[in-house]
């Protein structure tokens, strides 16, 4: 046979070996909420059978039956690889709720106690002239003092921070460096108590100064200074060093660099910790008990005499336990909350608003 007859008969191709499936058998989407309920039916009736009359407990078993029930049916449905990473969803999905479930009672708790008694008039009025056994008062010198005693704080702590910050970034190198970020570590863990003892020591016991919102104040600084040190940093750490070059390269000095274009790169990020870093110092008792002292007047001035602020009008309402100071500590409570709450969301719009812009946006 001819080479041009082998080339012109059909060659014969040898059979494909047959391939494996690639669709698996998969849950529907609703199988999760169809175990989370039968768990939750099932931990509500083990809870009923075994004598458990908390319901943290009956939640806890049905989290627990919730991811046994999901490895079970994912194993005997899937596979088990699907399995397991089943159960590692189910097992953030049930720790997520651990965590929120006392959020929301709390929040819950102190909005239904508090909303009774908050309104113009409590935001309004002082405790002066007021017993403590009578209805009425209000919490306007505790919100005075709270905007002073933090106003100062920060006017102290944030340059402060700031500036260490940009030492720490920009020009720390060596062993100083190295002390100083150990201390500012140090600080972080602090207790607020110690803070207070510190200025105590210092500025009463020491310097022979009373009680004063200006003594509340350098507690808080102490407080808010490692917070707002830890922020910066991470913030100028994120400014691309491109920008420093090319600014450098320009022969701009490093400081009319730093001023100019590191810190208006960063100015978002800055702005957002010292918001969470007020937000942290807002609802600190400790010191203020020890250097403040309360005042259920109103005094405008905080470097002379006795003040009064939010987490010390509340313990003080409390610690009365009469019906009428109760509510009016409920009601300072939300009203700590709702100061906390709107300076969050102040920080949040600061980092929407500053955030670096895209070209698409």
């Amino acid at each position: 046979m001819t080479d041009n007859a082998l080339l012109d008969k059909p060659q014969r191709s040898d059979p494909q070996p047959p391939t494996a499936p690639l669709a698996h058998r998969r849950l529907p989407r609703w199988s999760t909420g169809a175990i989370a309920l039968i768990s939750v039916g099932l931990g509500i009736g083990i809870g009923n059978t075994a004598g458990l009359h908390s319901r943290i407990q009956w939640g806890l078993i049905a989290g627990l039956l919730f991811v046994i029930g999901t490895y079970a049916v994912t194993s005997a449905v899937e596979d088990r690889r699907q399995a397991k990473d089943r159960v590692a969803t189910s097992v953030v999905w049930v720790c997520f709720i651990i965590a929120v479930v006392p959020l929301v009672s709390l929040a819950w708790t102190t909005f239904s106690r508090g909303a009774e008694l908050l309104d113009g008039y409590f935001l309004s009025h002082s405790m002066g002239g007021m017993t403590n056994l009578e209805k009425g008062g209000g919490v306007y010198h505790a919100l005075l003092g709270t905007l002073e005693q933090v106003g100062l704080a920060t006017l102290l702590a944030a340059p402060i921070g700031l500036l260490t910050a940009i030492y720490l970034v920009e020009y720390g190198r060596g062993r100083l460096a190295q002390a100083v970020t150990f201390f500012v570590d140090v600080m972080t863990g602090i207790p607020s108590i110690v803070a207070g003892l510190f200025v105590l020591a210092f500025w009463n016991l020491g310097l022979g100064f009373g009680p004063s919102g200006f003594a509340g104040s350098m507690a808080l600084a102490i407080l808010m200074m490692p917070v707002v040190v830890r922020s910066t940093e991470e913030m100028l750490k994120l400014v691309p060093n491109e920008l420093r070059e090319a600014s450098l390269a320009l022969g701009v000095p490093k400081w009319r660099t730093i001023l100019k274009v590191v810190l208006p790169t960063a100015i978002g990020g800055i702005t957002t910790g010292v918001m969470l870093a007020i937000a942290r110092i807002a609802g600190e008792t400790a010191p203020v008990m020890l250097l403040v002292f309360g005042n259920p007047l109103i005094n405008p001035n905080p470097f002379a005499g006795a003040q009064e602020s939010l987490p010390l009008y509340v313990w003080n309402q409390y610690k009365l336990g009469n019906v009428a100071s109760i509510e009016r500590a409920w009601a300072g409570a939300l009203a700590l909350i709702a100061f906390v709450m709107i300076l969050n969301l102040v920080a949040r719009g600061i980092a929407r608003w500053k955030a670096p812009k895209t070209a698409g946006r």
